[in-house]
């Protein structure tokens, strides 16, 4: 069994940095990868990019490349989110998930964090 827990989501305002964090727990979950998604209103999710616990190469998403940063703390095992310069269309929910595979699609994902709401007020 995996548990997340996704923390640092609130209101932001236009121009500052999101700075999420996913705390994973679980005997294997060295052998996941961790994803991010997002859910803006009225949207599909989306896939934002991807890392695992060993390589220190994340993946990301095309549409969301050079805007986004993704690293990992083996040691707290927690994985984060980073993004400057937030705009309102940032606005989403935002959810950490783990995969078996590499993936950028949701169905890969097992299991998921409860999501934190992310507003950026203009």
């Amino acid at each position: 069994q995996v548990q997340l827990i996704e923390s640092g989501g609130g209101l932001v305002q236009a121009g500052g940095d999101l700075r999420l964090s996913c705390a994973a727990s679980g005997r294997t979950i060295n052998n996941y990868w961790m994803g991010w998604f997002r859910q803006a209103p009225g949207k599909e999710r989306e896939f934002v990019g991807s890392i695992n616990w060993s390589s220190n190469t994340p993946y990301y998403s095309d549409s969301v490349k050079g805007r986004f940063t993704i690293s990992r703390d083996n040691a707290k095992n927690t994985v984060h989110l980073l993004k400057n310069n937030v705009k309102p269309e940032d606005t989403a929910v935002y959810y950490c998930a783990a995969s078996r595979i590499w993936s950028a699609s949701e169905r890969a994902y097992e299991y998921w964090g409860q999501g934190t709401q992310v507003t950026v007020s203009s």
